[in-house]
């Protein structure tokens, strides 16, 4: 990893360059996504259709673009019962933190004046699942719970395939979640669809879970027309360390990050510069025996960093700067440095708490943010797919009590009606 000390001349300007790292639109690819955005939505079905056959080399009709009833019936009988079971234990771990979230409406009348809040669910939202070459059950679970427990009545799912054929394990998790309207579509096409809608898949009013970075421009584009998440970058892990880890615990945790993308960034923070080396040796003991060992290597070349830095504090001060996605504290005492941390996705405590645990089966959702965002982004979660109404309430009473206030303003601003809409009820 690229060696940089917090002692050095010239690391605070590094620093800001770091936490700026949100990729650059690439103008190519957001216009290539804006037209076939704009086909389906003039075309619908016939657009979606032709583009599948395209980009996946997958043929179907209006008829086939919905996984059957049948298939998913078939999934559990071609899954292995071992992993149902792991996936059965991950939705009731997922489902038991989230179902904590739900915040309820409420109202209070304090003599003529009642106010309050009403939350409703959103009608309908739509899911994407990256598939084709990859499986990713968890990020159904992930993205379909919260919105289930939030109440939301209509949740489809969208998810690419190679052979027209949808993985048994993602039908299963869909199954699990309670999502039974699935659609073997991808891409930014997929994304059209369910934002505005074709005769087959009904539009949405929110799309939310990764993908490439055409999904990731189908999202940015499409917003305003519906809701969206995030738009997602690459994975990312920020590991805190002291005299007290282990180099072949923090190398598996950077490689666990890395091995999602070339494009991952990888973050160790550390006053020991004997642990540096220790874990530098790590990785590379430990990518031999990768199965996607390419990417991992290919993500440490490219945006793998070790930052020498004074004390803890100072690694917090790091560490709130990069806003990671995951933050990792392989230290003697991490809740003592918790309070210090501004900015993380989700924070990792002790030697003993992989990142894997979060991704798959600890219970918070692993939908977080990247690329710096942590600083005004918060994860997945069910508040995710509410939305929420003011509740107003004057009696004749209350208003005539007020009204010179509300005048008084709206004379400020030059709002006439305004005014008026008060004064009209006054006079009677």
């Amino acid at each position: 990893m690229k060696l940089l000390r917090s002692s050095q001349r010239g690391f605070a300007k590094r620093l800001e360059v770091l936490s700026r790292r949100l990729a650059v639109v690439d103008k190519g690819i957001e216009g290539a996504v804006r037209s076939i955005l704009d086909t389906v939505r003039r075309q619908g079905d016939s657009a979606l259709i032709r583009y599948t056959k395209k980009f996946d080399r997958v043929r179907l009709t209006p008829r086939t673009l919905r996984v059957t009833e049948k298939e998913l019936e078939e999934a559990y009988r071609q899954a292995d019962p071992a992993v149902v079971e792991s996936l059965r234990y991950a939705a009731e771990r997922i489902t038991a933190y989230h179902q904590k979230q739900h915040v309820g409406s409420w109202s209070l009348t304090n003599g003529g004046i009642t106010l309050g809040q009403q939350v409703r669910p959103l009608d309908r939202v739509g899911i994407y699942v990256p598939g084709g070459t990859a499986v990713y059950p968890s990020t159904v679970l992930m993205n379909a719970l919260p919105a289930k427990i939030a109440g939301v009545r209509q949740v489809a799912m969208c998810t690419p395939t190679k052979d027209g054929t949808v993985n048994p394990y993602l039908l299963v998790a869909a199954d699990l979640a309670g999502v039974r309207e699935i659609y073997r579509v991808g891409g930014a096409q997929a994304i059209g669809a369910m934002v505005y809608g074709t005769k087959t898949i009904p539009r949405v009013d929110k799309v939310v879970g990764p993908g490439n970075r055409y999904v990731a421009a189908a999202k940015r584009l499409v917003y305003g027309e519906a809701d969206i998440d995030m738009v997602a970058g690459p994975s990312e892990v920020l590991i805190v360390a002291d005299q007290t880890a282990n180099p072949a615990f923090v190398a598996a945790d950077l490689l666990a990050q890395a091995e999602h993308d070339q494009e991952s960034w990888l973050f160790l923070v550390t006053p020991m510069r004997d642990l540096i080396r220790k874990v530098n040796r790590e990785l590379l003991r430990q990518l031999k025996g990768l199965d996607r060992r390419a990417i991992a290597a290919a993500a440490i070349k490219r945006h793998g960093f070790a930052v020498l830095v004074k004390d803890l504090e100072e690694a917090a001060v790091v560490a709130n700067a990069i806003a990671a996605e995951h933050v990792g504290l392989a230290i003697k005492k991490p809740f003592e440095l918790v309070p210090r941390l501004n900015h993380a996705g989700a924070v990792f405590l002790g030697h003993f708490t992989p990142e894997a645990v979060g991704d798959y089966i600890a219970g918070p959702n692993h939908v977080l943010p990247t690329g710096g965002t942590a600083r005004f982004f918060s994860p997945l979660s069910v508040d995710d797919f509410v939305k929420r109404s003011s509740l107003v309430g004057y009696s004749q009473e209350e208003l005539i009590r007020a009204h010179e206030h509300v005048l008084r303003i709206a004379g400020v601003e030059g709002l006439t009606a305004h005014a008026r809409a008060v004064e009209v009820r006054l006079r009677g």
